[in-house]
């Protein structure tokens, strides 16, 4: 996804760009699973919303997952500007974040276990990149859906943090926010890769085990 010039810094509330009042089409069900993209979830599902760079491989690293996921989507978040659209968000004039939403069970896959994923699967202290990717929509986050989630993935990231710097990496750059609004992104993005097998995924993980959970690894 190196396909726009993109701003280096984030926008200010009052420079984010406009965006609409009404929600872009989006799918109806996921690609893979057939499952409702929208819900209504069944009961015990919770959602969280991450962001680690292209959101095309991204989203297929928890899709692949052996137990425990529901669906996943991808749409953007943490910014500014409301229901944008990807041109926008890729410009870097919206303030949100590539991201995907991860409706899972948490009796089968925990959410320490789904962050351990999360984090050995792109390097969380780049800032504004992932890669090859630049710009403010590739950061590393974590926005989550209540305190207990934030509390989790607060302890991860620390327990992740010793481990990264005795392998020569700097602080990590995640941001853990609580969920503002999820933006469903354009139908053709959702399971980008399910649909075209030999699209662009940027995405690499340090290698650096992160010491929490069970260790699932993706299919």
């Amino acid at each position: 996804m190196l396909f726009f010039r993109k701003r280096p810094e984030m926008p200010a509330p009052s420079e984010a760009l406009p965006g609409r009042p009404t929600p872009l089409p989006t799918a109806q069900a996921h690609f893979v699973n057939g499952n409702p993209l929208k819900g209504p979830y069944p009961p015990g599902i919770e959602t969280v919303v991450l962001g680690f760079g292209c959101f095309w491989g991204a989203e297929r690293k928890f899709w692949q997952l052996p137990r425990g996921v529901h669906v996943t989507a991808v749409g953007y978040a943490g910014g500014f500007t409301p229901n944008p659209t990807y041109e926008e968000v890729c410009s870097g004039g919206t303030g949100h974040n590539e991201v995907v939403l991860v409706a899972y069970d948490p009796a089968l896959l925990p959410l320490a276990d789904l962050l351990k994923v999360f984090f050995e699967s792109h390097d969380p202290t780049q800032g504004y990149r992932q890669g090859n990717d630049v710009g403010t929509q590739y950061r590393s986050g974590i926005y989550t859906a209540d305190e207990a989630q934030g509390e989790t993935a607060r302890s991860v990231r620390a327990a992740y943090a010793p481990a990264l710097q005795a392998r020569g990496y700097g602080p990590i750059t995640t941001e853990i926010e609580p969920l503002g609004t999820f933006y469903f992104a354009e139908e053709y993005h959702q399971q980008y890769l399910a649909k075209n097998p030999g699209g662009y995924c940027g995405l690499g993980g340090t290698g650096v085990s992160c010491p929490v959970g069970t260790g699932i690894a993706a299919a």
